[in-house]
């Protein structure tokens, strides 16, 4: 069996899977942190690799950028490869002035404008919650493994906020209450996914640009410098 989107074959890709946004941090983690590691589909580029993680089998699939190509991935894991558990890894802009380049953000719930949601399902949803069985596991195994890591409310925009004209004004249209902590992409495509197909989903993030800081993580720190949030994932991942 395959999808127009992935080539591997029902069996091929594990019951739970780590999520990166670009293909080439799914090859990097499968050739630094898995054993065994078997390309599974690489139709457009996106690649899935399927290994093993302390004896566990796992798989590794980028997703790509924005909720769109979220949106088809994912779907396409849970509904026809049988995937129970994705636990999304990626980059992620701070809106908070005590955040700092590379911390880790566990996301609660995920707030977007867009209408993924309406599109794919007829239902006026903006906000949507991360599992809290994945999430519980993941704070577990943090804890452990003492890792500082920060809960807190996500926005998921249909553009690079960094490139918006006025993102103050982007705030400003957020649900008072919300009180986001970080921006990404990708995340609300999956949670509403995860909650539509009865499955579960979490989304682990670092640090890489902010509002209130002028660095921001070149290509390479992306790709090569987020090890501390793989290894906190496929830790967890051995737990569910």
């Amino acid at each position: 069996m395959s999808t127009p989107h992935n080539e591997a074959h029902l069996g091929d890709i594990a019951k739970t899977v780590i999520m990166p946004g670009d293909p080439l941090r799914a090859k990097y983690i499968a050739e630094n942190f898995l054993e065994n590691a078997k390309l599974v589909n690489q139709v457009r580029g996106m690649y899935a690799y399927t290994g093993t993680y302390q004896g566990k089998t796992i798989t590794v699939m980028a997703s790509g950028m924005g909720m769109p190509s979220m949106g088809i991935y994912c779907y396409e894991l849970y509904k026809f490869y049988e995937v129970e558990n994705i636990i999304r890894i990626g980059s992620c802009g701070a809106y908070k002035p005590e955040l700092n380049l590379f911390d880790i953000i566990l996301a609660d719930n995920i707030f977007t404008e867009g209408n993924f949601a309406l599109t794919l399902n007829n239902d006026y949803c903006h906000i949507v919650e991360a599992s809290k069985e994945l999430n519980e596991k993941i704070l577990d195994t943090a804890l452990e493994k003492n890792i500082k890591i920060i809960t807190g409310n996500t926005v998921c925009t249909d553009c690079f906020d960094v490139y918006m004209t006025d993102v103050n004004q982007f705030l400003d249209r957020i649900p008072k209450d919300f009180n986001p902590i970080s921006a990404e992409m990708e995340a609300f495509a999956l949670f509403y996914t995860a909650k539509l197909l009865n499955k579960k989903a979490s989304c682990l993030m670092s640090v890489v640009d902010s509002k209130f800081i002028t660095d921001i993580a070149t290509a390479n720190e992306r790709q090569t410098g987020l090890n501390t949030m793989i290894k906190l994932a496929l830790d967890s991942s051995i737990k569910i």
